[in-house]
């Protein structure tokens, strides 16, 4: 079976595309450059294009890290370690990281982890308090959570078993 054969466009032709692409959901400079290139289009008219993009606000890195942290934290249930991580793999700067972080509401955010632990903990099946311990501490760090905020949370959920 042959492959489909890629269509290249020019720049004129990409255009109208690739804003259709910005504007169906928030992008990265990175995945924005990729499609273009995916296009055949080359470094300098990728380059032109993106600048024109970001002109007229189909492309913009900062407004994508304050969606991309609302999101995680909202409904993935992140921590803020996770959420860095991978916006710096999808190639924001610090400073739009800053600027999506600062999205996260405190209380809502150790909310979440007290929620996340708590349903961890009703599924772990080790007995050994030390061990389910660690193994809820490596659980809730993968999410991305901090490692005094998780300690916090284990001793709340301690005091809460001792007063049932």
């Amino acid at each position: 079976m042959d492959q489909p054969k890629k269509k290249f466009y020019t720049p004129g032709e990409a255009l109208p595309k690739i804003a259709a692409y910005c504007a169906y959901q928030e992008r990265t400079t990175k995945e924005v450059e990729a499609k273009l290139r995916e296009y055949g289009l080359t470094e300098d008219e990728a380059g032109e294009i993106i600048i024109r993009l970001s002109r007229e606000k189909l492309l913009d890195e900062e407004r994508f890290a304050k969606s991309f942290v609302r999101g995680k934290v909202g409904i993935k249930k992140w921590g803020r370690r996770r959420i860095t991580q991978e916006l710096k793999q999808k190639g924001l700067s610090e400073y739009c990281i800053k600027v999506g972080l600062k999205e996260i509401d405190g209380d809502v955010y150790y909310q979440n982890l007290l929620d996340t632990l708590e349903k961890r903990n009703r599924v772990e099946k080790e007995g050994n308090q030390r061990l389910r311990r660690q193994k809820l501490t490596m659980f809730l760090t993968v999410k991305g959570y901090e490692n005094d905020l998780i300690k916090m949370a284990l001793d709340d959920l301690g005091k809460e078993a001792e007063e049932e």
